[in-house]
């Protein structure tokens, strides 16, 4: 009665969920039909329509990833979640195809969907790309521990950012003490003064004693004045609530619901955790049981086939065949029928997928299993050991194939001895040409290297950024100025959804990584204080990866040598690959790929990683979960050819539109402890920082905010003026320069095309 009354909170609602899976796999039952349907359609030729078709299928597709997500993220039962978790990656990846043909279509990065989402009555924010909570969630412990260990190298080597020293207490104490006597001390002659002055002014003037008529007549304007004023502020207070301009009361306060939700969640995940042990545990188990009851009957039931097939090729044939070897299959190859390979037609079609057999089978295996199975005994949703058995059971057998395969090549060349008294002519069999990569031979372990790599400054602790962080306002004029042939300036949401599509959602999956189309290395190009190193930030927080720093100023000076730069190169990527998912970035990109050196960064030797760079990004394979990260505010200092080589993949960060400054100031005045009264003019402060960008709304913000400041807050709200001096200190980002990024993006594409 305990573990019902304690867990019954966090899967109380099956129906609810019941009806989210229902309609998401209608939806996408819908989805794969229409794109089957395509298959056989002709070639299409317009342009425009073959975008509409992309477009429709990536948001449609969109709506379901996000509706699997929250599914797989509150269901319980570990073996609905194996086959949620499934469709889950094949939409993923579907996704990232789907993105790639768009960017193959257009030779763009960016695409806008204004017009599709209108005929489909959506907003931008559906077309959001989630992050899967389980890509963190389902390694906290190895994160945790990695986390030890880094500040553990970081504290023994002394690199550990040294903490401010605390002051005492009785200092602390007496400071405040003799600034409040300041204070008070202050107040108090300021009286005085003003009660002598008044003093002065009367004596001069030969003012009598004041007129009490006068006096209360004034006191009763300034208090009627003050009524009304009150009165007209809650008056438009209240209308703008009524417009829905302002958020009710009630919505400023913590919402029981809220806290009640967050309490379900913890409860839900420690459920799903002690349901994935018993389901890993009775894998094991069951497997065994099912090796010691079934497996002799299993063993004598493929004998038997086997040797039926010997019977029936030597009455066909008179000989006996040769039995196949192991890369053949085996006995698996015995039964197995080859299909005819389909010719494809010629034209513009949708490009083969991956991942639609991913989903046909999960959403086909969850629909025959899950849709009519009557689970009415398993209302804690536990794990259903009549699924394992089955699974197991086809694992059992093909481990017993394995040893009945040998026991019958024994057999077999018994029977060929003794029947056709000939010699078992013995397969030589050939060994694959490639050389083998294996690791160097430097006696080191992954820890030694890991533990080396922090040391030297290689290796390093990413700070703790979410990718919703950056914040940022979608484009609504896009496809507008498209029309009218003018290409837009791509919004800081779009930016958000690339990095996501190309870099989270590939690191975070295993599965998504090694069949969606590969992405070895990303650059991003913008300005100063557009985000760049919080975006590299962010991929290794949402994803967990290592982050290795490899930038010119970083690793000048360290393993000198051409010998030095390949065991460092060696060193890193072995780390990496080992550790995936990791992140190797490259700050200031384009002084690799240097036209010219300059002479105050020749000691430097900024062009180190040119030729190498290249040969590892080719050595990278679909398994390894390495992305390339390079982040540049000088694109145009580097030689384009070879810099678009490695980089085939280049974002354009630009700098916030007024949208994206509005929301940016509210959002940075409240993460850094402020507070937005109606005396703050959020739409003025976005308005007059027109061309400059995140970091220096951030150092503005920082500037005023300090702690006295946040202590006056209560008595005197923020005002607009207040952040204006510390702006006007910086240089804004210019449109010319900011045109010069775009120029530069599009001789960039051209010369990725040419390479």
């Amino acid at each position: 009665m305990l573990l019902k009354h304690n867990f019954k909170t966090p899967i109380s609602k099956p129906a609810l969920q019941a009806e989210t899976i229902k309609k998401t796999q209608e939806a996408l039952n819908g989805l794969l039909q229409r794109e089957i349907e395509d298959k056989s359609l002709k070639p299409q030729k317009d342009r425009i329509t073959v975008f509409q078709t992309l477009a429709t299928f990536y948001i449609k597709y969109v709506q379901i990833f996000c509706n699997l997500e929250t599914v797989y993220d509150q269901i319980v039962h570990p073996q609905k979640r194996l086959v949620i978790r499934q469709v889950l990656e094949g939409v993923m990846g579907r996704i990232l195809e789907l993105k790639n043909e768009m960017v193959e279509l257009e030779n763009s990065e960016f695409h806008y969907f204004d017009d599709i989402l209108q005929d489909l009555k959506l907003s931008p924010e559906h077309i959001e790309i989630p992050i899967p909570r389980y890509f963190i969630k389902e390694k906290v412990k190895v994160l945790r521990e990695r986390e030890k260990i880094l500040a553990q190298i970081l504290m023994n080597s002394g690199l550990q950012d040294i903490k401010p020293v605390s002051i005492p207490g009785a200092l602390v104490i007496q400071i405040s003490e003799r600034a409040r006597q300041g204070r008070l001390r202050a107040t108090f002659m300021k009286q005085i003064y003003l009660e002598e002055k008044r003093e002065r002014q009367a004596r001069l003037q030969g003012v009598k004693g004041p007129n009490l008529d006068a006096a209360a007549l004034h006191i009763q304007k300034v208090w009627r004045g003050f009524t009304q004023w009150k009165k007209t502020v809650k008056m438009r207070e209240e209308e703008m609530i009524f417009l829905g301009m302002n958020p009710p009361p009630q919505f400023q306060r913590i919402s029981a619901s809220v806290a009640r939700a967050q309490n379900v969640e913890t409860k839900r995940c420690e459920v799903q955790g002690r349901h994935e042990t018993e389901y890993e545990k009775a894998l094991v188990s069951i497997k065994t049981h099912l090796r010691e009851i079934e497996g002799p009957d299993i063993k004598e039931s493929l004998q038997d086939q086997i040797r039926q097939w010997f019977i029936e090729c030597w009455h066909i044939t008179g000989k006996f065949p040769d039995y196949p070897n192991e890369e053949e299959g085996g006995s698996t190859a015995i039964f197995s029928q080859k299909t005819p390979d389909q010719e494809e037609e010629e034209g513009w079609k949708m490009a083969p997928s991956n991942f639609l057999p991913i989903m046909e089978e999960g959403n086909n295996q969850y629909k025959d299993i899950w849709q009519n199975r009557d689970e009415r005994w398993n209302f804690l949703q536990e794990y259903d050991p009549e699924l394992i058995k089955e699974e197991k059971r086809k694992e059992v057998e093909e481990e017993i194939r394995v040893q009945v395969d040998e026991l019958m090549r024994q057999e077999l060349k018994n029977l060929k001895l003794a029947v056709d008294r000939e010699k078992d002519k013995k397969r030589k069999k050939g060994k694959k040409g490639g050389k083998k990569v294996s690791a160097a031979k430097d006696g080191k372990t992954i820890d030694s290297l890991y533990k080396e790599l922090v040391e030297e400054g290689l290796l390093i602790k990413p700070k703790t950024v979410k990718l919703s962080d950056y914040v940022g306002e979608y484009s609504y004029l896009g496809t507008t100025l498209r029309q009218v042939d003018i290409e837009p300036m791509p919004s800081l949401t779009d930016v958000r959804q690339l990095i996501a599509l190309y870099g989270i959602l590939p690191l975070g999956s295993q599965a998504v990584h090694e069949k969606a189309p590969l992405v070895k290395a990303l650059l991003l190009a913008g300005p100063t204080g557009v985000g760049k190193k919080m975006l590299v930030h962010a991929l290794c927080t949402e994803t967990g990866a290592n982050l290795f720093n490899l930038s010119a100023s970083n690793i000048a000076g360290k393993y000198p040598g051409k010998s030095g730069l390949q065991m460092m190169l060696h060193m890193v990527f072995k780390v990496a690959k080992q550790l995936q998912p990791s992140v190797i970035w490259i700050g200031d990109a384009e002084k690799t790929f240097y036209k010219k050196v300059p002479k105050s960064e020749k000691e430097m030797e900024p062009k180190r990683l040119k030729k190498n760079l290249p040969k590892i990004l080719k050595s990278l394979k679909a398994e390894d979960r390495v992305l390339v990260v390079g982040t540049t505010q000088r694109p145009f200092d580097a030689d384009l050819r070879p810099f678009c080589k490695v980089y085939k993949k280049i974002l354009l960060i630009p700098r916030p539109d007024y949208a994206s400054r509005f929301v940016l100031w509210k959002h940075i005045i409240l993460q850094n402890g402020g507070a937005v009264t109606k005396s703050l003019n959020i739409s003025c402060l976005a308005k007059v920082s027109d061309g400059f960008t995140q970091g220096h709304i951030v150092y503005a913000v920082q500037t005023v905010l300090s702690e006295r400041r946040l202590r006056q807050m209560t008595n005197k709200p923020l005002t607009a003026a207040e952040f204006l001096s510390s702006l006007a200190r910086q240089d804004p980002v210019y449109k010319e320069e900011e045109e010069t990024y775009k120029v530069n993006l599009r001789y960039a594409t051209s010369a990725r095309r040419i390479a």
